[in-house]
């Protein structure tokens, strides 16, 4: 990404899922382009320290505490956006959270949660954005899905349903607004592989072992990915080449890939993982750690195969 490229420069970007992770990582960014960026998530603390960061890099932000499962929380959320610039360019639906391990050990309450914040978080974020660009005639919706989205993953059951729903959506939206004639509005899913973030550890966990990947890109690769989707949106954006890969297979012989990524999942997560107890992670209370951009779960898997 070239730190010259005016394009957002002045442009008004809402990032929910801004305190930590890919959410974090893009705010940074594009504040360094120039961009209005209004932050939201649940911790008000974290938010300001992002606010700052984003203020350092030469942007304006604005801090929105936001529980996205709370549609009057995120029409709130637009209304503040609205209140203070004028317009909103951009919309950046990156929240998400998961539950680790077989479906039927994962408590209905947290596959209902996770449905919530996934989906219907991201549902609501959709149509107050679309609302907002329908009156103005043009804007860029960006919807963080998932490779689970295409090839739903062992172990992440109510995550992968959740992502899927996320492409659907966002096809189903790029379908309307072409019969609707509105060109000048995009919607964009971006789907990274696993990435090394706080959702990790910010995870729900019944499997039994210590969350983790093998293989898991950097963060910043995705970052970089959701910025370049802002300044040029395609409808499906498979991020890196393995995302790529699992997403092109997946549509050539779809039960192998999905065998493969069960067995892959199986082997890192039930026989090999480090033994870990059950958590409810950060599914219904915000948690004080995990607050960078990068999760430092390969930092960790690396000194645990050195200790083996």
């Amino acid at each position: 990404m070239d730190d010259n490229d005016t394009r957002m420069h002045g442009k008004t970007v809402v990032i929910t899922g801004a305190s930590s992770g890919l959410g974090r990582g893009t705010a940074v960014q594009l504040a360094g382009l120039g961009a209005n960026v209004v932050l939201a998530a649940r911790r008000r603390e974290l938010l300001r320290e992002v606010a700052a960061e984003c203020d350092a890099a030469g942007g304006t932000a604005l801090a929105v505490t936001t529980d996205v499962s709370d549609a009057d929380q995120v029409e709130t959320l637009a209304a503040r956006a609205l209140e203070r610039f004028g317009r909103i360019d951009v919309w950046i639906n990156d929240v998400g959270i998961g539950a680790i391990g077989p479906f039927w050990d994962v408590p209905l309450a947290d596959h209902a949660r996770i449905v919530d914040v996934n989906l219907k978080g991201l549902i609501y974020g959709s149509h107050v954005a679309l609302q907002q660009f329908r009156a103005q005639g043009a804007g860029t919706l960006v919807n963080i899905g998932s490779i689970d989205s295409e090839v739903p993953l062992a172990y992440q059951g109510s995550y992968s349903a959740t992502k899927a729903g996320v492409l659907a959506l966002g096809r189903v939206i790029n379908a309307e607004l072409r019969l609707d004639g509105q060109d000048d509005i995009k919607v964009a899913t971006v789907m990274p592989w696993a990435v090394d973030t706080p959702w990790w550890e910010h995870a729900a966990n019944y499997s039994g072992g210590t969350p983790r990947m093998p293989a898991m890109d950097d963060p910043r690769k995705v970052v970089d990915a959701i910025v370049e989707t802002c300044l040029d949106p395609r409808e499906e954006v498979a991020v890196g080449w393995k995302a790529k890969a699992s997403y092109a297979s997946h549509k050539i012989t779809p039960d192998l890939s999905e065998r493969m990524s069960a067995d892959i999942a199986h082997k890192w997560q039930i026989e090999d993982a480090p033994p870990a107890p059950a958590t409810t992670g950060a599914l219904y209370e915000p948690m004080q750690s995990g607050r960078g951009v990068d999760g430092g779960v390969r930092e960790r898997m690396a000194r645990e195969e050195r200790q083996r």
